[in-house]
C-alpha cells in the first residue's frame, strides 16, 4: 500500500485552516444517523466522545475501568504546553512547533506538529471554561513554568496533578453527554478485535470483564484512544492495566504500526528497589525547574555514599558534579528527556551512581529551599514531595531525591494520516495510541496537549469528512464478519485456558520486560538486538506451551486478561526489536551505541532514515513488511540537535 499522509497543500501556517474549510461536512440533521465507537476514556478518548456527541453523533464509549475517571491520563503530573506567551518571554506558535520538531530529533511530520502548536492555545481556553483549576499568579493570571527542551515558560499546571484536573474536565463534558443520552458508556469492557467489512472498520468485539461475555458492537466509524505500550517493559511508570491489546488487534486487522522502537525513558523516576516491584513511580519533570541533578565527582566518593559512610548533604560543593549544567549550559537541567536519561545512565556506568544499587543520581532542592523557603517549595511541589517520602521514607526537604530513568511513554503507535485515520478506512487513532506528533522523543508536557488537541479539536473535524462519504444506513451486528471476529476472540481465550502449564502470565511478562530493558531500552546495539529477537521468539514459544491461566472464560478472570495482553506484548516486543535493528542511526529515544558523536550524543542519518517506519502485518509468525513514509522538512533546517 502506498502511504498517503493527506497533508494539505499551502503554507505551513495555513494548512489546518484551509483543511478545515475543504473537508466535507455532515449536516446537523444527518449527524444523529451516524454511530461512532470511541475506545478509551482518557484525555483523547473522553474529549473525543464528548465533542462528537455534542456535535450530534451517537457515541458508544468503552473503558475497561469501572469509571472513565480511572484512565491513566489521571497520572500526569507536571503540566500541559500551550503557546499563549503569557510570560512575554518570546514564545509563539512557531517556537512551540520548532521546539517539538527539534525535541523529536526531526522524526515527525511538520504539518501535524504545527497543527498541534496552533490548537494548543484553544485547549487552555476550553479547560478554563470547564473549571480546570490551573495555578495562577498573584494577580489572578494563569501561571506558567518551564519544561525540558524549551527556553520559555509555556507549561500550564495544576500543582503536581495536572492530568487529574484535565481528566475531570473532560469527564464532566462526557458526563453531560451521557446524561443527554448521546453517549452510551460501557465500563469494564475490553476491546479484543476490530470488525472490518469490505475493507472498512464497522465495529469492535469486547469482553465484559465482570461476566466474561464476548459482545459485539457496530458503528459507522471507530476511534481508538487506548494509550501507549510502555508496559511491554514490565516495569514502567504506566498503570498496570495499560496495554497494547486494542492497538495490536487493530494492527493485525490491517492498521500499520509506526516507529514501534521509539520509546521514551523518563529521567526522573524513583529507582528500582527490588525484584518484587510491579511498577515504577514518576517524579514530575517540573521538579527539574528548581532541582539540580548531580553525582559525586569521584568513584571513591560515590562508593562511600553507597556504603552509607557519608550522607549526600554532607558532600562539599567542590566534590559534586552537576553534570547536566556542566555539559549543557544553555539548557542546564531542562534538557529533553532522552538527553537527561542517557547522561544519568552514563554517570552510573562510570561508577558514580548513588543509592544501594548504584543506579541513581541526585535531584537536589537545597538551593531553592535556601532561596525561597520550604513553604514556597511546598506550594509548588508539595504533593510530589509527600509521594516521594511515602515511597522511600526519605525527606526531600532535608536530603536530595534519588532518581533514575524509567520507561514512561511511547512515541510509536498506529500509523495515521493528517486526519488521524489509520490504514483501515473508518478506523482512527488518537493520543498516545498513534505515532503522529512527537517523532523520536516527546517533550515534557506535550502528551496532555496532544491528547486534548486530538480529542477536542482535530477528530471532530476530520471524522466528518469520512462519514460524509459514508451512507447513513444503520450498521448492525448481524453481518458474518461480526460472528467471525467473535469466534476468533472466543477461540483465543479457550486456547489460553486449555494450556494449563506451570508459569503465570506475570512470570512471562517479567521475563519479556527484562529482555526489552536490557537490549532495547536506553541503549541498543545490533548484536544485542539480534540476541533479543531470538530470546523473545523462544519465550513466546514457551508461553504458548507452558502458561497457566486459572479459572474459566465465563467469569471475572484477571489471569485470562493478563495472558491475552502478555501474548500481544510478546509479538509487539519482537517488532520493536526488528524496528530498532532496522534503523541504523541514533535519534531521540532510539540510541544505537554504534551511531553517536564523539561527545556521546545521538548521531542521525538523515540521508537514509528520515522516514516513518510503518510496519504491515503479514500473518502469524511471519516477518512484517516495512513501508516508508518519507519526511520532508521545508520550514526547519535539519541540524545536529544541540542543547549546549
Amino acid at each position: 500500500m502506498q502511504l498517503d499522509s493527506k497533508i494539505p497543500e499551502g503554507p505551513l501556517a495555513e494548512k489546518w485552516e484551509k483543511h478545515k474549510f475543504n473537508v466535507k461536512l455532515v449536516n446537523p440533521a444527518n449527524k444523529r444517523k451516524y454511530d461512532v465507537i470511541v475506545v478509551g476514556t482518557g484525555l483523547a478518548g473522553g474529549a473525543a466522545a464528548a465533542s462528537l456527541a455534542e456535535l450530534g453523533y451517537n457515541v458508544k464509549a468503552f473503558t475497561y475501568h469501572d469509571s472513565p475517571r480511572r484512565a491513566h491520563s489521571i497520572a500526569a503530573q507536571g503540566g500541559i504546553n500551550a503557546a499563549k506567551n503569557y510570560q512575554n518571554d518570546g514564545d509563539s506558535v512557531f517556537r512551540l512547533f520548532y521546539d517539538t520538531i527539534k525535541g523529536g530529533d526531526y522524526r515527525a511530520r511538520e504539518a501535524n506538529v504545527y497543527r498541534l502548536a496552533q490548537v494548543s492555545v484553544n485547549i487552555i481556553d476550553q479547560c478554563v471554561a470547564q473549571g480546570v483549576p490551573f495555578a495562577r499568579e498573584y494577580g489572578g493570571l494563569l501561571a506558567n513554568r518551564s519544561f525540558g527542551g524549551a527556553q520559555v515558560s509555556r507549561t500550564f499546571y495544576a500543582r503536581g496533578q495536572t492530568g487529574q484536573q484535565l481528566l475531570l474536565g473532560a469527564y464532566s463534558a462526557l458526563s453531560r453527554q451521557i446524561a443527554y443520552g448521546k453517549v452510551k458508556m460501557y465500563t469494564r469492557s475490553e476491546m479484543l478485535d476490530v470488525v472490518v467489512i469490505d475493507g472498512q472498520a464497522r465495529g469492535i468485539v469486547t469482553r465484559n470483564l465482570i461476566t466474561g461475555e464476548i459482545e459485539t458492537h457496530a458503528a459507522h466509524a471507530v476511534v481508538l484512544a487506548t494509550g501507549g505500550y510502555g508496559n511491554v517493559f514490565y516495569l514502567s511508570t504506566n498503570a498496570k492495566y495499560c496495554n497494547v491489546t486494542a492497538a495490536w488487534r487493530a494492527h493485525k486487522k490491517g492498521a500499520y504500526f509506526a516507529n514501534p522502537c521509539f520509546t521514551q525513558i523518563h529521567p526522573t523516576c524513583i529507582p528500582v528497589s527490588g525484584d518484587y516491584q510491579s511498577k515504577l513511580t514518576l517524579m514530575s519533570e517540573s521538579l527539574r525547574n528548581d532541582g539540580r541533578v548531580w553525582v559525586p565527582k569521584t568513584v571513591e566518593m560515590a562508593e562511600r555514599v553507597r556504603q552509607g559512610q557519608i550522607k549526600p548533604q554532607d558532600i562539599p560543593e567542590d566534590d559534586r558534579d552537576y553534570f547536566l549544567e556542566r555539559k549543557y549550559p544553555a539548557f542546564g537541567n531542562l534538557v529533553p528527556r532522552d538527553v537527561a536519561s542517557r547522561n544519568a545512565k552514563m554517570m552510573c556506568d562510570e561508577g558514580r551512581g548513588v543509592g544501594s544499587t548504584g543506579l541513581a543520581v541526585y535531584l537536589d532542592f537545597s538551593d531553592i529551599i535556601k532561596r525561597t523557603g520550604a513553604e514556597a517549595v511546598s506550594q509548588k511541589y508539595g504533593n510530589l514531595f509527600a509521594m516521594y517520602e511515602k515511597i522511600t521514607d526519605e525527606d526531600p526537604y532535608k536530603q536530595p531525591m534519588r532518581i533514575y530513568p524509567a520507561v514512561h511513554y511511547t512515541m510509536g503507535g498506529l500509523w495515521v494520516d493528517y486526519n488521524l485515520q489509520t490504514t483501515v478506512p473508518g478506523l482512527y487513532a488518537t493520543g498516545e495510541c498513534n505515532f503522529s506528533d512527537h517523532g523520536a522523543n516527546r517533550l515534557g508536557a506535550s502528551a496532555l496537549m496532544q491528547g486534548l488537541a486530538d480529542g477536542y479539536f482535530v477528530i471532530p473535524y476530520t471524522i466528518g469528512d469520512y462519514l460524509a462519504q459514508t451512507p447513513p444506513k444503520p450498521v448492525d451486528t448481524n453481518h458474518p464478519a461480526f460472528a467471525e471476529s467473535k469466534a476468533y476472540v472466543q477461540a483465543r481465550a479457550e486456547q489460553l485456558l486449555s494450556i494449563n502449564g506451570s508459569r503465570t502470565p506475570d512470570d512471562f511478562h517479567k521475563a519479556l520486560g527484562h529482555i526489552m530493558w536490557e537490549y532495547c531500552g536506553m541503549a541498543r546495539t545490533a548484536e544485542g538486538l539480534k540476541k533479543a529477537k531470538g530470546m523473545i521468539q523462544q519465550l513466546r514459544k514457551e508461553f504458548w506451551q507452558d502458561v497457566k491461566v486459572v479459572g474459566s472464560g465465563e467469569e471475572m478472570n484477571q489471569a485470562l486478561e493478563k495472558a491475552g495482553r502478555v501474548a500481544d506484548f510478546l509479538e509487539l516486543g519482537e517488532l520493536m526489536v526488528d524496528d530498532a535493528y532496522n534503523r541504523n542511526e541514533s535519534c531521540g529515544g532510539h540510541f544505537r551505541e554504534e551511531y553517536q558523536t564523539p561527545e556521546g550524543e545521538a548521531l542521525r542519518d538523515d540521508e537514509n532514515y528520515a522516514y516513518v517506519a510503518a510496519w504491515e502485518y503479514q500473518g502469524d509468525n511471519q516477518p512484517e513488511k516495512l513501508n516508508k513514509e518519507a519526511l520532508t522538512f521545508e520550514n526547519v533546517k535539519l541540524t545536529q540537535r544541540s542543547y549546549k
